[in-house]
């Protein structure tokens, strides 16, 4: 039954990375097209950027389908770290397209063109800001209801087109007031930092699941476990994984006079409180201790 509610999970997580692709193409696109008919290094910036987006969901829908192959001989915990591999790629996409929005934006230090504006460029770039917002919000939502990472860390990183086509919007209405074209890579280079604190952020996420960082503060683990008037305590309590993956173990001290049958159903109603509280398919393994003064200590 988990296996089956998996593979749905993963086929509805796939069906939002293709549409958000074609969306983000069709960003991409216009904003690369209308940015070098204007001559306008931070609109093109931004066009790569999105471009960058488009690659993010190809290197998902390639994690997801690696990540979403069943349990086997080799892989007895399954395939799910390969989403969170997917998370650190796009990391690496946005720290290089972050490099080459820095190479552009020096050489329009060096040769400064004022990038012409017109209308259309005006539509055209708030049209792609209310796609980049509604990919955003709706990337997030379902990213929060399948627990999926790569969902998640792609609509971090859609976030930040937002506020760089804001950036963008702002170039081009100072150009339009009167300012120096030199605000043109002004802005490509706050563009660069806008990118590149994606990228750490989708890094520094990514790389805590791989390294099997604390998934889940000890505290709140501890409180579900003290809850039971069996226990008289517990501790070294460790988590790692992600919500979608998770992974608990800890020890359990309960009276020595406490029969094993009653230690043992103990067990498994704690294990059964903790996947209730998280997740229903996380995997908890409780390891029951007679409670002496001695052993406390």
């Amino acid at each position: 039954m988990i296996k089956s509610m998996e593979e749905k999970n993963f086929h509805k997580i796939r069906q939002v990375l293709f549409l958000i692709l074609l969306a983000n193409l069709l960003v991409a696109a216009l904003k690369i097209i209308i940015g070098s008919i204007i001559k306008s290094a931070s609109m093109t910036a931004d066009g790569f950027h999105s471009l960058s987006d488009g690659s993010s969901n190809i290197i998902g829908l390639i994690g997801i389908h690696f990540a979403a192959k069943p349990e086997d001989e080799d892989h007895p915990y399954g395939h799910h770290k390969y989403e969170t591999l997917a998370g650190l790629f796009i990391a690496v996409i946005l720290f290089f397209a972050a490099g080459k929005v820095i190479f552009d934006a020096v050489k329009r230090f060096i040769e400064p063109i004022v990038p012409g504006i017109t209308i259309e460029s005006l539509i055209a770039l708030i049209f792609t800001l209310v796609v980049n917002i509604i990919v955003s919000v709706v990337e997030y939502r379902k990213g929060k209801e399948f627990n999926s990472q790569i969902l998640i860390s792609d609509s971090m990183h859609t976030r930040s087109d937002i506020f760089i086509s804001l950036g963008v919007l702002i170039t081009l209405a100072g150009v339009k007031l009167g300012l120096p074209p030199v605000i043109d890579p002004i802005v490509s280079l706050i563009v660069a930092g806008f990118i590149i604190h994606a990228g750490y952020e989708i890094f520094k996420e990514n790389s805590d699941v791989l390294l099997d960082g604390v998934a889940i503060d000890a505290k709140e683990i501890s409180d579900i476990v003290l809850s039971f008037d069996d226990v008289k305590d517990v501790h070294n309590i460790r988590s790692r994984g992600s919500i979608n993956d998770l992974y608990i173990d800890l020890h359990i001290m309960v009276n020595s006079e406490l029969d094993v049958e009653k230690a043992h159903k103990l067990a498994h109603d704690i294990e059964d409180a903790i996947k209730a509280k998280f997740k229903k398919n996380s995997q908890v393994i409780a390891h029951i201790e007679p409670y002496i003064e001695e052993a406390k200590e």
